[in-house]
């Protein structure tokens, strides 16, 4: 009996010892209103994410403006889409740009991808549906769909590749350059000249996922985040 007694007393115990850090899960980050938001790139639009619009956030909270000596300068915010409606892609193509992140996780407290987009269709309606591939200044990267729910093509928090460069540390620069390739049946994602993922169209086109890889084409940032472009554009 005293066995039994003194397990159930450690037990209770243990119950009332708080989690550690460790053991609870992080708290939620907070999306920033950027200051001056808004876009002020000729002819660009944007879409935040549906879930952003949920709890309040509106496009103006995010910052797409061009960069001096060209290319462009985004600041986040909300996650969110940016595209031109005369940039369209069909057939066999590459979009491609170059992503500076000058420091690294400096409006935030964990990394957040930026990346290029594809195939939208439907842009700024509650059925668009578009793919990005997009990378981390930690080493990983994520390739996911919206249609209109999103649908995650290598897992939720993307995976880890040697291609992917990595930042020194939090406010060190940090620079990646992606591409989205539609080349047959198959759709890529090159980081750095390396191609980090590969999949069949029969994967990412259907119900429920893309109409088509023809559409228009951008670039994607995840929330709290800032980095310039590029070099953005399109070969065949």
């Amino acid at each position: 009996m005293r066995l039994v007694y003194g397990s159930a007393l450690a037990m209770a115990l243990a119950a009332l010892v708080p989690l550690t850090p460790a053991a609870q899960a992080p708290p939620q980050e907070t999306n920033r209103a950027v200051a001056g938001g808004g876009i002020t790139v000729n002819g660009w639009m944007g879409q935040v994410d549906a879930n952003e619009a949920k709890n309040g956030q509106v496009l103006n909270n995010a910052k797409l403006a061009p960069e001096s000596g060209g290319g462009m300068h985004v600041t986040t915010g909300p996650a969110v889409a940016y595209w031109n409606p005369a940039n369209k892609a069909t057939g066999n193509y590459t979009i491609k740009a170059t992503f500076t992140e000058p420091k690294y996780m400096n409006l935030n407290d964990h990394p957040h991808p930026y990346g290029i987009m594809i195939a939208g269709n439907d842009m700024g309606t509650p059925q668009q549906t578009y793919l990005y591939c997009a990378a981390y200044g930690n080493g990983s990267f994520i390739v996911r769909g919206f249609g209109p729910d999103s649908f995650q093509m290598n897992g939720g928090r993307g995976a880890v590749n040697a291609a992917v460069n990595k930042a020194a540390g939090p406010g060190s620069p940090v620079t990646q350059q992606i591409s989205l390739s539609v080349k047959g049946d198959k759709v890529e994602c090159a980081i750095n000249g390396t191609v980090v993922a590969s999949y069949d169209k029969s994967a990412l086109v259907g119900p429920g996922k893309l109409k088509s890889t023809d559409g228009v084409y951008g670039i994607r940032f995840a929330h709290n985040t800032e980095a310039t472009v590029s070099g953005f554009g399109m070969t065949k």
